[in-house]
């Protein structure tokens, strides 16, 4: 597994959010372990983002997607890009991600530490802005593999079996062996769907001392969306539901997560009527036939095993 020295890439996905995007790189640059590079992937911004990122952060390089293809199409390009160019680690956030000092340090320390078990990913601790665990960026945690309950607290990690892309080191045998995130998804539930697909065989681990901000204007933002957007959860959900009906247990706490979650939407909802159609639809077209494993996981077919 690569180490300490390997080359880091950071990749932060952006869209129309020049202000918190300025923070983030900020805090990017402030790191006691800095990245070798930092890639920004606009999703065709209109707010000046990327004059912002070319005038402001030379170092800096710039992606920018001639259309908005949402933060799944965003990892999905920032982390091909990065593959391609030999990039061995890959650090990922959204721009409303604001790491600590240490945050990549810690990551690191704990790839170097946990080398001998060949981590493929390893995620931070994301906090809300009241301070207190962020609802929406909690891992899954690992609770049927024993071994690897013990080999991670024996080095003061802790297994998962999912994760979020609100600071994830992604290792490059990881993208080789699993593919990208699926552009399908445009927004929610990709970084769930990929997380599961790499950590269902191989392991991967939060690192509570390495510690960001998630900066959303909601601690659960999906609830509090636009009927619009609150479509992409429902819809999203049904397909990880769909593809995960070999495993009872993931497949039953997903149906679960969509019921309740669709009952908390309508009770808050201030447009019942809206709300409901865009649920239908999210639905309707969630029941639609997936695309194929081709289209869903590119890259992964051929590339190299690690």
């Amino acid at each position: 597994m690569p180490g300490l020295n390997s080359e880091i890439w950071a990749i932060v996905v952006t869209h129309n959010r020049r202000e918190l995007l300025r923070a983030a790189l900020a805090a990017i640059e402030r790191q006691s372990h800095p990245p070798d590079r930092v890639l920004v992937v606009d999703n065709a911004s209109s707010d000046g983002t990327p004059e912002m990122v070319r005038g402001e952060y030379g170092e800096v390089e710039l992606l920018a997607l001639t259309s908005n293809e949402g933060g799944a199409g965003g990892f999905h390009e920032g982390m091909k890009e990065a593959y391609r160019r030999g990039a061995e680690w890959l650090w990922l956030m959204d721009d409303d991600t604001i790491p600590r000092a240490n945050a990549l340090a810690e990551l690191m320390a704990a790839a170097d530490r946990a080398a001998h078990l060949g981590p493929r990913l390893l995620a931070s601790k994301a906090l809300w802005t009241d301070g207190q665990l962020h609802p929406l960026n909690v891992p899954g945690i690992e609770r049927e593999r024993l071994a690897r309950i013990v080999s991670g607290a024996e080095l003061r990690l802790l297994p998962i079996t999912t994760a979020t892309f609100a600071s994830l080191l992604v290792s490059r045998s990881a993208v080789a062996r699993h593919g990208l995130p699926a552009k399908h998804f445009f927004v929610w539930s990709d970084d769930i769907d990929y997380t599961s697909r790499v950590l269902r065989d191989d392991p991967g681990f939060l690192v509570p001392t390495s510690i960001v901000e998630h900066r959303t204007e909601s601690a659960y933002a999906h609830v509090c969306a636009p009927p619009e957007r609150f479509y992409f959860h429902v819809r999203n959900t049904l397909y990880l539901l769909r593809d995960r009906l070999d495993r009872p247990r993931e497949a039953a706490y997903l149906g679960w997560e969509l019921v309740s979650s669709i009952t908390r939407y309508l009770r808050a909802s201030s447009e019942p009527t809206r709300a409901m159609r865009s649920i239908l639809r999210g639905l309707r077209h969630g029941l639609r036939r997936l695309p194929p494993d081709s289209a869903r996981y590119p890259f992964r077919e051929g590339a190299e095993h690690g």
